[in-house]
């Protein structure tokens, strides 16, 4: 035996021991050599396992005994040879008698031989079938979790639609509630303010006088309340335009002097005329709040300074005060709702509102807010505002506060659908001097002849009215008495809405409940935008 025979049998030898079945096949696919797994996993007779033994015979003898399925055998047996050596290579899985599955690599050799190798997959097959049945139960499993997903989604959206419609609903109702009770409220609020000029000094002035503070802490509440009401239920939506500061200064001063003088409280209004981009009517929500706590937080003889300038770009509006003050720890507590300072709590009525609207009102404009204080020696609060390059000149008078002119002998229409509204405005105004018609619509002006032979100076009138808005009203008394008519909305709806329809048509406007210096100096100031009437005596 020569030496390239015997590398050849121990080559055989070693194949014995691999997993794999393995045989070789010469060019004419006749069996050269097989290991021993090949024969026991084929259980093969000896007759087929001998070199030279066609590869169709051994096919042909497990087709036969059903390996290859039903079937004509010969058919069989020859669609296996041409699966095996028509390509290349190929790979091929079959059930063997016992149940096992046997996976078959065949490749041709360069000189036109076969090699087959095949070995047992069960469990290969097993868990791969393990596997996809475990896919598919996956697969199940997210799609059921995925409908539940849609299904909770779709509940969540008709949940959102349904509190979106309750706030909705809740908003009108507080539109409308808010509406019906202030009325009353500014009733009441003139009545006492009548009665107050009326009752000077004594007991009786004393006991108007904790009157009219009880509701203008009724007043204050409410007004709070709403505020919140709209900012949290979305309501309030920021409409951001060009307004010149002064502008807003000036309204400030107007509102809040009474109010500092009745608390011998210096205020001091610092005008500049810088033109910045925000909403108006939020802003001076925030600024009326920060002004308001000033005022009732300093002592008598303190000073409050409400001024601004321009720092890197923005408007610094500055409200300072020499008030009671706090210290930091007390910063972030002062800005809760319902939460009072214990020595604030001592020198004024409230709930602790007004810093919860202005830091709901500062997040909502998406602007700075800045606070130092030292406690017992005052505080300041500042907002940053927008520059623009779009200018916005003051109003004429803007820049500096006159003093109240007399305005007895003064022609003023009242119209407001709620008869004990207008009795008390009629009794207040008149006390003032002033020459007072009141209506409850246009109907009423035409039906009792208010014009005839009396013309207007200016005309206070409520916004909501039986047959038409307050606004169309005014239009058709200018249309009737002149075109240059002053007029102020008298109203309780505070919505930006109202208010940007009052100024496209050169309207004031005074939200209910009114203060009766505020009135008195809306009196004042429109009384001035009309010519007076030939002869008019001035006291």
């Amino acid at each position: 035996m020569d030496g390239s025979q015997e590398r050849a049998e121990r080559l055989w030898a070693a194949a014995d021991h691999i997993p794999q079945g393995l045989a070789v096949f010469d060019p004419d696919i006749r069996l050269i050599a097989s290991n021993a797994v090949y024969r026991t996993l084929l259980d093969l007779p000896a007759g087929l396992i001998a070199p030279g033994t066609p590869l169709y015979e051994i096919a042909l003898h497990l087709a036969r005994r059903g390996d290859f399925g039903s079937g004509d055998p010969a058919a069989l047996a020859a669609e296996r040879v041409t699966l095996l050596t028509s390509v290349p290579h190929s790979v091929s899985q079959r059930l063997g008698n016992d149940g096992r599955t046997l996976e078959f690599h065949a490749r041709r050799l360069p000189d036109g031989g076969l090699v087959v190798s095949f070995g047992d997959v069960t469990a290969r097959v097993a868990a791969e079938g393990a596997l996809e049945r475990v896919n598919t139960s996956l697969e199940g499993r997210v799609a059921e979790r995925t409908a539940t997903l849609v299904r909770v989604n779709a509940e969540l959206e008709k949940a959102r639609e349904k509190a979106d419609a309750a706030n909705r609903d809740k908003t009108r109702f507080l539109a409308a509630a808010s509406h019906d009770l202030l009325q009353p409220l500014n009733a009441a609020r003139l009545y006492t303010a009548t009665l107050i000029e009326r009752a000077g000094g004594g007991q009786l002035g004393e006991l108007v006088h904790s009157l009219e503070a009880s509701l203008n802490a009724v007043e204050e509440i409410m007004s709070a309340l709403l505020d919140i009401s709209r900012i949290d239920s979305g309501a309030l939506k920021p409409n951001p335009t060009p307004f010149n500061v002064a502008d807003l200064l000036k309204k400030i001063e107007i509102e809040f002097a009474p109010m500092a003088r009745s608390r011998q409280i210096r205020l001091r209004i610092v005008g500049a005329s810088h033109t910045v981009l925000a909403d108006r009517m939020l802003v001076a929500r925030i600024v009326q709040n920060l002004v308001s706590n000033a005022i009732k937080y300093t002592r008598p003889g303190g000073r409050v300074l409400v001024g601004c300038r321009v720092r890197a770009g923005r408007v610094r509006l500055d409200i300072i005060d020499t008030g009671i003050g706090f210290n930091r720890d007390q910063h972030a507590l002062i800005f809760a709702e319902f939460s009072r300072l214990e020595q604030g709590a001592r020198m004024a009525q409230g709930l602790g509102l007004g810093l919860s609207i202005v830091r709901r009102i500062v997040a909502a404009l998406s602007l700075g807010l800045e606070l130092d204080s030292v406690e017992g020696r005052g505080s300041r609060f500042s907002i940053f505002l927008p520059l623009t390059r779009t200018r916005v000149e003051a109003s004429p008078g803007a820049q500096r506060t006159e003093p109240l002119s007399n305005i007895a002998g003064i022609k003023v229409l009242c119209v407001d659908n709620e008869k004990p509204v207008i009795d008390a405005m009629e009794g207040l105004i008149s006390g003032w001097g002033c020459d007072v018609r009141t209506a409850r619509s246009l109907r009423d002006i035409d039906k009792q002849g208010l014009l005839l032979g009396w013309l207007p100076d200016l005309v206070l009138m409520d916004y909501h009215l039986d047959q038409t808005s307050g606004l169309d009203a005014i239009e058709w008394l200018r249309h009737n008495v002149g075109g240059h008519l002053p007029a102020a909305l008298v109203t309780a709806d505070r919505s930006p809405a109202v208010r940007l329809l009052a100024e496209d048509r050169g309207v004031a406007v005074l939200t209910k409940p009114v203060k009766p210096a505020a009135l008195r100096a809306t009196i004042s100031s429109l009384s001035g935008q009309r010519p007076r009437a030939p002869g008019r005596i001035e006291s």
